[in-house]
């Protein structure tokens, strides 16, 4: 699976929405924001937005890696959520916050996100 451009969250009016009305989920080194929405694309069941401190990482290198280590992994295991939204009809729009202080690996952050995406599942489920 890819990572189009149709998933990502750029609407600002969605993004505040999801801050004033969201749900939370934290699984250290990520926080991920949810809601659920309607006004999605006809197509795309999830969106996704990628957040990584300003304040805590000054420079934009180590930002940038930290966002394309969470954009990878988001690639790599949206399916089972996607599944799961598809078949309850449902969609749903994210944002995941990187938390921790200091650069974790890919590995450290893939396994946080699997385990956020199958919390999240089970609250969907209630």
């Amino acid at each position: 699976m890819k990572y189009p451009k149709k998933i990502r969250l750029r609407s600002k009016k969605l993004i505040g929405k999801l801050f004033e009305e969201g749900n939370a989920l934290s699984k250290y080194p990520l926080r991920m924001v949810w809601i659920e929405v309607d006004e999605l694309p006809e197509d795309v069941l999830v969106q996704v937005a990628v957040s990584v401190s300003k304040k805590r990482f000054k420079r934009a290198v180590k930002r940038n890696l930290l966002k394309r280590r969470m954009r990878e992994a988001i690639r790599l295991n949206l399916t089972d959520l996607s599944e799961y939204l598809d078949k309850n009809n449902k969609k749903l729009a994210l944002m995941l916050i990187y938390v921790a202080n200091d650069i974790k690996s890919y590995h450290n952050i893939e396994k946080s996100l699997n385990q956020l995406f199958l919390t999240l599942i089970k609250k969907l489920d209630r």
